[in-house]
């Protein structure tokens, strides 16, 4: 794990850098609090999005495997908008992208109804068993 977040240090820094040098400190000041509340703003919808992701999946728009991608995509641009850097920002739009792709999916997918279906055996017959002892108690 600390191999990936020492280059991930060493490119946030460096881009950071060039891009403070680019724009200016203030530009910079005024990105990296920019990028904190747009984190911060989806870290607080993040329940109503999984809530409408949760109806997308009851309706067979989006299968678990989506949900899933969705959801975590949708909270890991959170947190890496949270965190200041032009890298982490980038990765954290593009992860946004990504969530907004597979809910913009859900709702252009038109509903399934055999999504709950559980897939069995075609050669299994389904039987009802009468017990005979319960069904003698009855008679008498």
């Amino acid at each position: 794990m600390i191999f990936l977040i020492i280059p991930f240090a060493l490119i946030e820094l460096y881009l950071s850098l060039k891009t403070g040098e680019t724009i200016g400190f203030f530009w910079s000041v005024v990105w990296i609090v920019l990028s904190f509340a747009l984190g911060m703003m989806l870290l607080q919808k993040s329940s109503q999005t999984m809530m409408g992701n949760m109806q997308s999946m009851r309706q067979g728009k989006l299968d678990l495997r989506r949900f899933q991608n969705a959801s975590m995509s949708y909270f890991i641009a959170a947190i890496l908008l949270i965190i200041p850097g032009v890298f982490s920002d980038l990765l954290g739009v593009i992860a946004f992208f990504y969530s907004l792709y597979l809910q913009f999916i859900a709702k252009i997918t038109p509903e399934g109804t055999t999504h709950f279906t559980k897939q069995g055996d075609d050669n299994v017959i389904d039987v009802e068993i009468i017990d005979e002892h319960s069904s003698s108690k009855r008679d008498s």
